[in-house]
């Protein structure tokens, strides 16, 4: 069978940004045999996700994503449809989803590493499932269960950074629903803080880019932050750290603003913020959604049922 694919064509170094030559398209011509315990199918939506920055390196600087090989195609999250099946569990037609789905038109996998996904749970949205009912909503409800200690009716504040992104502007909602009684997004524009405060339900929004951040805290956080869910790090998020109360929490979801630097992760805090952390007894764990693969079936059913009950509002797509 003749398939398109991406592969990585060379990195971009620990210190520096991607560019698209990173990146090579190529058409090549694959055998079509499958074996047993194989599926064929043809890919309907891949996802492109921040973290991928990390595999473009030679090393990625963690034990869990391993880098993407030289002029070797790429993979990440993926939705696809079976087009033939040697596996007991699937038949043709049926919708399928991996974490590691290769960027090609269509691909040959073993069975044991795809999951059968229902297209009623996200009323035929299937690009949903590599957003808001995949692994960016696991990763805030479950981040938010687990690290976010949040408890109904204590009148607890939840500040999210890269609040419009696929994470932030779920962990947002959620935080709402969970029991948070005031939530603060942070992102770059007018237009998000506006998307953020009109759409999704947010009390507030601080333009990161546009005024004092410390300021704007304080003003819309006036009892201090109980809930951290931190996705960019940086000076960001010393601000944030620096208005959090004593025994708050933070969740560590991601670092954006650190992707492009050669720094460990989760990279260290200044020595300043570091005492007040200490000092607050302010928790700030690494997280890691794929360590609780066993909540990942309830937390898609959870995830599906706001979503159809509007109580969870997306992005459009398709």
């Amino acid at each position: 069978m003749i398939v398109q694919r991406v592969v990585l064509n060379s990195r971009p170094g620990k210190n520096g940004n991607p560019v698209a030559e990173n990146f090579r398209v190529e058409e090549v011509n694959l055998s079509d045999n499958i074996n047993e315990g194989q599926v064929q199918v043809r890919t309907l939506y891949l996802s492109v996700d921040p973290y991928m920055r990390c595999r473009m390196n030679e090393d990625t600087g963690t034990d869990y994503i391993r880098p993407w090989e030289l002029s070797q195609v790429v993979d990440g999250g993926g939705v696809g449809i079976v087009e033939e099946s040697k596996h007991i569990n699937f038949t043709k037609g049926d919708f399928v989803t991996s974490f590691y789905w290769p960027w090609q038109t269509k691909v040959i996998l073993d069975g044991s590493s795809l999951e059968k996904v229902d297209p009623q749970l996200v009323d035929g949205h299937l690009s949903y499932f590599l957003g808001a009912i995949g692994m960016p909503g696991l990763t805030s409800l479950i981040g938010i269960q687990e690290k976010g200690h949040i408890t109904a009716g204590s009148n607890q504040t939840m500040v999210v950074s890269g609040a419009a992104g696929a994470c932030g502007s779920l962990a947002g909602q959620i935080g709402h629903l969970m029991g948070c009684s005031r939530v603060v997004g942070i992102c770059g524009t007018q237009e998000k803080c506006l998307f953020l405060t009109s759409e999704l339900g947010f009390d507030a929004a601080v333009n990161y880019k546009k005024g004092n951040v410390a300021e704007q805290l304080r003003e819309f956080c006036p009892a201090g932050v109980d809930v951290y869910f931190d996705n960019v790090g940086g000076d960001i998020s010393d601000t944030v750290i620096s208005q959090m109360n004593r025994n708050s929490h933070i969740i560590l979801c991601g670092q954006i603003s650190q992707y492009n630097k050669d720094v460990p992760y989760p990279p260290p805090l200044p020595p300043a913020v570091e005492a007040i952390q200490k000092e607050r007894n302010i928790t700030r764990e690494r997280f890691l959604v794929l360590n609780y693969k066993d909540k990942f079936e309830s937390g898609i059913l959870q995830l599906s049922q706001w979503f159809k009950e509007g109580k969870l509002k997306l992005h459009s797509s398709p």
